[in-house]
């Protein structure tokens, strides 16, 4: 789970520089911890082996590791 957050926070970081597009603060949200929590609970549900059960908790650990970058991002820049 940690390597998930860490690959969260590389990917906000990446967005942040990548995407220059106004884009609503809610919209984000919701994708942000709403598509890696369903596809990590689902890999972790329908898993057969423990090696899919790791990848579901790493996908499922993306989504508060990108939120907090966000978050420490919009707190840094002062919006």
């Amino acid at each position: 789970m940690i390597v998930g957050v860490a690959l969260g926070m590389m990917g906000a970081l990446l967005a942040a520089v990548e995407i220059t597009a106004p884009v609503r603060p809610d919209v984000v949200i919701a994708l942000v911890v709403g598509i890696p929590g369903v596809l990590g609970t689902l890999t972790i549900l329908m898993s057969g082996r423990r090696w899919v059960t790791a990848l579901g908790a790493l996908v499922l650990a993306v989504g508060p590791g990108w939120f907090g970058a966000l978050a420490a991002l919009q707190v840094a820049t002062g919006v």
